[in-house]
């Protein structure tokens, strides 16, 4: 994959043109259309850097700045700056401090020259300014002004998503632990370039689906935010369910749940079946209920089904990873399994520890830990067993909708990843 160049001799590239569609050529990133051109980023774009500052140097005074971190976790591959300026964060600097190269107008597109896996080499933000408002960009970025008017400004909102071009992004990154692409590397980059109104009907169509995968997220908040309020109400006893009645009590959970740890890995032989074995790593799959895992031991003593299991030590503890297990399983040192006697209902508990949040829980005066100590003297409000099935099946209700909508979503992105991939390489053409 490392040579982009395409290498034939005339009697080989005479065989392949006489199989290409007709309307098609071959070219040094594959097949296109005849009337697209191949282009390296270098020959479209000027590379810039930016200027660096640290989190601690940033606030809500000053001019907006563009840090890395911010280019990662955005789920959107474009920044409106007039838009989003309340949330975008600030730098109170003198503006004559700061290169041309690293301040940011319409259509700029800013990447980042750091990641912690080959994924994030190729994320980006194309920047919407059409007011011109003055915005930096910052640490481990790498800012691209366009040369030449070749692309259509809504289409470099998608143009690098594609898998070939993501794969260059991939080929040069270096590094172990973390990967880097440079401005030289990425001048390299070859891009296929339909013609301006293709590339605006690509962008638009695209886009339609960007505006169905928006309208979900919004949904999805709104509900999330809807079932933390009826969570609060209900875990609490502010508000009660009809039909039920009569004061709760306060009891430690030590006496009402079987605590149990883990064992190390090493002390087992991974079969392809047999007792589902848990690590952390496989909390990180799944919300509610935790039925994924590629390992399987033979084991005597699993833990039962229905069962609550969560991190007890590590940072995963701040993630608030509590899952409930789907069938008999077991797991390594670094994880804690609540089995639920018959007087609290495990779904009850599973919401209870969910609103509690296990870090205030946990010791965390150096590495976050939770032990038998931090569990057994834990305070929690007991309803009858009625009343915690009823308000567990609320929350759970509420949580299958949001499931819906989530499982709704990720299908918008999967076509809307199928349709960059045809799109975006001339394989189906738009009217």
């Amino acid at each position: 994959m490392g040579n982009w160049t395409l290498k034939t001799d005339t009697s080989q590239l005479s065989s392949v043109n006489s199989q290409l569609r007709e309307g098609y050529k071959q070219s040094e990133v594959g097949v296109i259309p005849e009337e697209w051109e191949v282009e390296t980023l270098g020959d479209i774009f000027t590379f810039g850097g930016g200027y660096s500052a640290s989190w601690d140097q940033l606030s809500s005074e000053g001019y907006c700045y563009l840090h890395y971190g911010d280019i990662h976790k955005s789920v959107k591959s474009f920044i409106d700056v007039r838009a989003e300026y309340p949330n975008i964060p600030k730098l109170n600097i003198l503006l004559k401090r700061i290169s041309p190269k690293s301040l940011l107008h319409d259509g700029d597109i800013v990447f980042v020259d750091a990641s912690e896996d080959d994924e994030g080499t190729s994320k980006h933000i194309v920047v919407v300014n059409n007011e011109n408002i003055t915005y930096i960009s910052g640490l481990h970025t790498i800012v691209a002004k366009s040369k030449v008017a070749v692309l259509d400004n809504e289409c470099k909102r998608y143009c690098f998503q594609s898998r070939d071009i993501k794969k260059q992004f991939y080929f040069y990154a270096v590094g172990t632990k973390v990967s880097g692409i440079s401005k030289t590397n990425i001048a390299k980059l070859k891009l296929p370039i339909p013609p301006l109104p293709e590339q605006q009907a690509i962008a638009s169509a695209l886009s339609d689906v960007d505006a169905l995968i928006t309208a979900l997220e919004q949904l999805i908040t709104k509900k999330r935010n809807i079932k933390q309020g009826a969570m609060q109400q209900l875990i609490t006893g502010k508000k009660r369910l009809a039909g039920f009645s009569g004061a709760w009590k306060v009891k430690k959970l030590g006496e009402y749940v079987t605590i149990a740890s883990g064992e190390s890995p090493s002390k087992f032989k991974y079969k392809n079946n047999g007792t589902p074995y848990y690590k952390v790593d496989q909390l990180n799959y799944g919300n509610k209920y935790q039925k994924d895992t590629p390992y399987f031991i033979e084991c005597n003593n699993p833990i039962p089904k229905g069962s609550i299991i969560f991190p007890k030590r590590g940072a995963s503890i701040l993630l608030n990873k509590v899952r409930i297990l789907t069938e008999d399983a077991f797991m390594d040192t670094n994880l804690m399994t609540l089995t639920t006697m018959e007087e609290l209902d495990n779904e009850y508990l599973y919401y209870m520890l969910i609103y509690i949040g296990l870090w205030h829980v946990a010791d965390t005066t150096s590495i976050p830990q939770i032990n038998n100590k931090h569990i057994k003297p834990l305070e929690i409000p007991f309803p009858s067993p009625s009343e915690q099935k009823a308000i567990a099946q609320i929350l759970s209700d509420m949580d299958t909708e949001i499931e819906a909508l989530e499982q709704k979503r990720d299908k918008y992105k999967a076509i809307k990843q199928g349709m960059m991939q045809e799109l975006l390489t001339g394989k189906r053409r738009l009217a």
